[in-house]
């Protein structure tokens, strides 16, 4: 009898554990809620900026400054939906955590984001769908700013994001621990219900488009950040009309310098090291903070090397491309490469020196760090030592131990004037072989 009792104890167990696992694997492989008037069963909403998080555990949370706030509204019903609502930040967010893992291999591959949006003010502010695939280093983002700026003032919307939108070719979305989160800047306001993730996509609706990771650094675009729409079009409108005033006063171009905000840096805080070292050399400058390859490549095709038939053109672009995206250094190699043979065709006497892109991240092993690493291993090879040349001068960023400080680039990005004079002293002996 004894044995009986311990044997049907066990095949209790042993069904319950069967249960569990198939309920949870059944959960994985159909349409998952993610939130319809309250998160998916041990998961919670949360709002962030910078500095800190907090958790939604009642009707609003709002962070202590009161940039960063969420509140439960209504939509078809009482308390369904979530209306998150920040000012005056770089970057917020609301996201989804904290709950068991998701095995989402089934969703990305034919599945869709789905989710019902009120966009009741964007004109200032920028929005992103995002996810996690791991915990470290893996966060994918899908730009929805333009769409979204589109729906402003429409009311609710349904919107279906493909989620294969959020894949590259190594992730891994088995064990995801963010499905959801909208990463936003500047300001604005907008409303969410019915977070769901559809294992199908379903027949006869609209998908929203994305960019595809694998030639967005080579296809032409403007940058379309929210906080580039208002400035970024104008400034390239400016330097083609200086471009232009340059040689209408029989002016020339002999060195130009062409990338992101850190060539764009020499009008500002590398501006004292550039009145010193080029202000005489006929030099001029068209860097653009937050451009990436597809950036400069759509400025170089619209006009931007018009007027000027530069001896030299000194190149650094890359490091938006692996930091906003943590692209593949293959990838953004790959604009790079698009831009020389630009460049070749549109100048054709011109001498180009292209920069190793310079080190993020404090430590050598930092992520960023590695990238960069990685995309500088391959772009030295572009180089023919003919009309183009190669030129990695980051050691003089760095300290012996690879260290980069922040009494060079407080941000660790961006040099401050001392840094430039650095990159000023470094490049000298490429100008004086390569100007002649």
């Amino acid at each position: 009898m004894k044995k009986f009792n311990q044997l049907a104890v066990l095949g209790l167990i042993t069904a319950f554990i069967v249960t569990t696992f198939l309920s949870a694997h059944a959960a994985q492989t159909s349409n998952i809620v993610l939130y319809k008037a309250s998160p998916l069963k041990s998961w919670q909403v949360f709002i962030e900026n910078y500095e800190q998080q907090q958790v939604l555990s009642g009707a609003s949370v709002a962070l202590p400054k009161g940039d960063v706030k969420a509140v439960v509204t209504d939509k078809d019903v009482k308390k369904d939906a979530l209306t998150f609502t920040w000012k005056d930040t770089w970057r917020a967010g609301m996201t989804l955590e904290s709950g068991e893992p998701l095995d989402l291999t089934a969703h990305i591959k034919t599945g869709v984001l789905a989710l019902d949006i009120n966009i009741i003010e964007l004109a200032k502010g920028g929005v992103s769908f995002k996810m996690e695939c791991q915990k470290e280093a893996c966060d994918r983002v899908v730009p929805f700013t333009m769409a979204a700026r589109d729906l402003i003032g429409k009311g609710w919307q349904k919107i279906y994001m493909p989620l294969s939108c959020f894949k590259q070719e190594q992730d891994n979305f088995s064990a995801t621990s963010m499905p959801f989160a909208l990463e936003v800047g500047g300001a604005g306001e907008v409303a969410v219900a019915n977070v769901e993730l559809l294992i199908q996509t379903p027949k006869g609706v609209s998908l929203q488009t994305c960019p595809d990771y694998k030639t967005v650094s080579v296809t032409p675009s403007m940058l379309n950040e929210w906080w580039s729409i208002d400035w970024w079009l104008p400034r390239h409108e400016q330097k083609l009309a200086d471009a232009k005033a340059i040689k209408e006063k029989s002016g020339k171009i002999d060195l130009l310098f062409i990338g992101d905000s850190i060539t764009q840096g020499w009008e500002k805080e590398g501006a004292p090291v550039w009145e010193k070292h080029y202000a005489n050399r006929n030099a001029f400058a068209i860097g653009f903070g937050g451009d990436r390859t597809e950036n400069v490549l759509w400025r170089l095709q619209h006009g931007a090397l018009e007027n000027m038939a530069p001896k030299l053109v000194v190149m650094m672009i890359g490091t938006n491309n692996t930091g906003h995206r943590h692209e593949n250094p293959a990838t953004t190699a790959a604009g790079i490469k698009n831009l020389l043979n630009e460049l070749q065709q549109r100048l054709p006497q011109s001498k180009i020196l292209l920069l190793a892109v310079f080190p993020r991240d404090e430590k050598p092993d930092g992520h960023l760090r590695k990238i960069n690493n990685g995309l500088n291993s391959i772009i030295k090879d572009y180089a023919d030592d003919k009309r183009i040349f190669f030129a990695d001068i980051n050691s003089v960023f760095l300290t012996k131990e690879g260290v980069l400080p922040k009494e060079i680039m407080p941000d660790l990005l961006h040099p401050n004037e001392q840094g430039y004079g650095l990159w000023a002293k470094a490049l000298e002996p490429y100008l004086q072989r390569l100007l002649k």
